[in-house]
């Protein structure tokens, strides 16, 4: 059996709800990036005995949190030692806007896995794109490099919509799915 690792920050609580949806649905390991750009103690090495690792950070004024990236920046020790060659990766963010620059923090998160030799994963979904098309949907908001979710500054952790929350589901086994093929390999 694979193990998978999604760490993440969470700023207001939106985006941690959409990592126990991922991890839920890879079957996944959660690690926290505090308020402080920090993750538990071990936390390296848990990531670094994993299959595959999901990246997962709200996108502030066109980025990923800072947070986030003083995290990444701390990934160079196993950068420099290759810890995470090979890995299957993956990744998701949340704004308030329906597009907000979601796409800068994917890439971010896609090039961070690059660095570290890693082979990074599609969301693999159609986008719901027909009239018809509701926030119900999956892949609603059209994304392909990672998993794209929207949450409205003045809404809840629960009022996610449905769709969103149904694709990270998704998107988490996917990542598994892909991770135990390789591993089979």
């Amino acid at each position: 059996m694979n193990k998978v690792m999604v760490v993440y920050h969470s700023g207001y609580g939106h985006t941690r709800r959409v990592a126990e949806h991922v991890a839920r649905g890879a079957n996944a390991e959660l690690v926290e990036i505090d308020a402080d750009g920090n993750v538990p103690d071990g936390a390296f090495e848990r990531l670094a005995a994993a299959d595959a690792i999901i990246f997962g950070a709200p996108t502030y004024m066109g980025s990923p949190s800072w947070q986030f990236k003083k995290f990444a920046d701390t990934t160079s020790k196993a950068w420099f030692t290759r810890a995470w060659q090979d890995k299957v990766f993956g990744g998701f963010t949340n704004s308030a806007s329906l597009n907000g620059d979601k796409q800068v923090s994917l890439i971010a998160m896609q090039t961070l896995a690059s660095q570290h030799g890693g082979i990074w994963v599609s969301l693999g979904l159609p986008p719901s794109n027909a009239k018809a098309a509701t926030r119900n949907d999956a892949n609603n908001l059209g994304g392909s490099v990672g998993l794209l979710v929207q949450s409205p500054s003045d809404a809840s952790v629960d009022e996610i919509p449905q769709g969103d929350l149904a694709t990270a589901h998704s998107y988490g086994r996917r990542v598994a799915e892909v991770a135990s093929r390789l591993r089979s390999a």
